[in-house]
């Protein structure tokens, strides 16, 4: 019986195995992996989604020139905008994911309309707007973003001016 027990013991020996404080060491170099790539994933992910917001903008933008070539005035109404770029979904109460929400800047009248605004908001929350002047002292491209997710494009082309807009698209966004 003493032998049995004995060879027992011996072949248990032989098996190897890991002991607990060899495991708790993996475990404990897996959990460090993880905090150190979860805060990477989730910063990649919100610029993912800023991006998304902003290249729909930019995409709305080529809609807008588009029919802006055609008509020689800008649009906001998502019957007209639909047609030239169907991916997007233009939209007059909120920009929200796929969403472009355009805007006339400086416009008394629909047949005046030499500036549109384009704003979009990211699933991150936070709002991005392009500014397109076609003519006039303040012509060209402006951006700018709220973080707080609200609204930003102004009702006339003149309030961009104070408002933190900026032409440079780096700065911007």
């Amino acid at each position: 019986m003493f032998i049995a027990i004995r060879e027992r013991l011996e072949r248990g020996r032989e098996e190897g195995g890991f002991t607990l404080i060899e495991l708790m060491v993996v475990v404990l170099i897996i959990a460090i992996l993880i905090a150190i790539a979860i805060p990477t994933f989730l910063g990649a992910r919100k610029r993912a989604q800023d991006k998304q917001a902003q290249s729909n903008i930019r995409n709305a933008l080529t809609a807008e020139k588009t029919y802006y070539v055609d008509k020689q005035v800008y649009t906001a109404t998502a019957t007209e905008l639909t047609p030239i770029e169907s991916s997007l979904v233009f939209t007059s109460t909120d920009a929200a994911t796929h969403g472009v929400k355009p805007f006339l800047a400086d416009a008394a009248t629909a047949n005046d309309a030499q500036g549109v605004c384009l704003e979009s908001k990211s699933k991150s929350g936070t709002t991005f707007a392009l500014m397109d002047i076609t003519s006039g002292t303040n012509a060209g491209d402006y951006y700018k973003k709220d973080t707080g997710g609200g609204a930003v494009c102004p009702t006339t082309e003149a309030v961009f001016a104070t408002t933190g807009w900026d032409t440079d698209l780096t700065v911007g966004w």
